[in-house]
């Protein structure tokens, strides 16, 4: 059995700890000022912008923690060490947010049927400073937003956030007009509407990769038919892909190579599909080779008659 894996591990930079850093800072900042405006003018829509802008810091914060035990050393006990932690904030941050879409709901129900009188022009004003500073902090992991699951959350969240308020100021200025209080009420829907379209996707893709199902990022599929397509190689089973993290993903397999191959060979077929697997975003690989002429005694062998090459 042959033990290969890539090096470059993919903790997070200094400039993703710093996006992290700094976006907890500006909106906790400005979470404090939401709250104590919404109080004092009674509006339910900046409440729950304020409750929506500080679970989106306890994510950030929890998902900063997460990345610093990616750098905490595997021990006997913890072979791989606390990568996984990454997966679970994930998780726990989109169960708090749908959390928070029923207390909003409830509340903003409530505000729909008995309206109170708002200072539209307070509430526009606050919601412009949100736009601004949600806007800020999305565009902080833009650039890295593709590479990691939790980064992309940050980005998706903050940015609709920038769009909720965006939302927020057109309804301070309509009731600022209009005395429609009762629009104030729909703003907080629409808000936990949002909440729920941002974080469901998160909640799947994060359950999925905690029970270790395959990532999104990687294709079974595509990867099986590069194997086949190698020199040498006669199919591909007992494959099991898993997240090591939000950011590292793992890969088990037996490699069926023909009969003709020599030791020599092997290796360079390993190596070679060792690279090709990189590409398909796998960094931690295992191998496992055996010949056509060999019993496979394993359960999943019966898959290698279906992946075989036709020839």
């Amino acid at each position: 059995m042959g033990r290969v894996h890539d090096q470059g591990l993919l903790f997070p930079t200094s400039n993703v700890r710093s996006a992290f850093a700094v976006g907890i800072g500006i909106n906790l900042s400005f979470v404090l000022i939401e709250a104590f405006i919404g109080l004092a003018v009674q509006s339910m829509s900046l409440l729950s912008d304020a409750a929506h802008n500080l679970a989106d810091v306890g994510t950030l914060a929890i998902s900063l923690f997460a990345y610093r035990l990616l750098k905490v050393k595997a021990t006997e006990e913890f072979t791989y060490g606390y990568k996984k932690t990454s997966i679970l904030a994930a998780l726990f941050n989109s169960v708090v947010l749908l959390v928070s879409i029923g207390a909003i709901a409830y509340e903003s129900i409530n505000r729909f049927f008995n309206p109170a009188p708002i200072q539209g022009g307070a509430v526009a004003v606050v919601a412009g400073i949100g736009i601004v500073i949600n806007t800020t902090s999305a565009f902080l992991f833009f650039k890295e937003k593709e590479r990691d699951i939790n980064l992309k959350s940050a980005y998706l969240h903050l940015l609709s956030d920038a769009l909720v308020s965006a939302a927020v100021v057109v309804g301070g200025v309509a009731m600022m007009f209009t005395s429609w209080f009762w629009i104030d009420g729909i703003l907080s829907l629409f808000i936990a509407g949002v909440i729920l379209a941002s974080t469901w996707k998160l909640l799947r893709e994060s359950l999925k990769l905690s029970i270790d199902g395959v990532p999104a990022n990687v294709s079974v599929k595509e990867i099986t038919d590069r194997a086949l397509q190698q020199e040498g190689v006669a199919g591909l089973h007992h494959v099991h892909i898993w997240a090591l993290s939000s950011t590292e993903n793992a890969m088990t397999a037996h490699l069926v190579l023909r009969n003709d191959v020599a030791r020599e060979k092997e290796l360079v077929i390993k190596e070679q599909f060792r690279h090709e697997l990189l590409h398909h975003h796998i960094q931690h690989i295992t191998l496992e080779t055996e010949k056509e002429n060999e019993q496979c005694v394993d359960a999943d062998c019966d898959e290698t008659k279906s992946m075989k090459k036709q020839h």
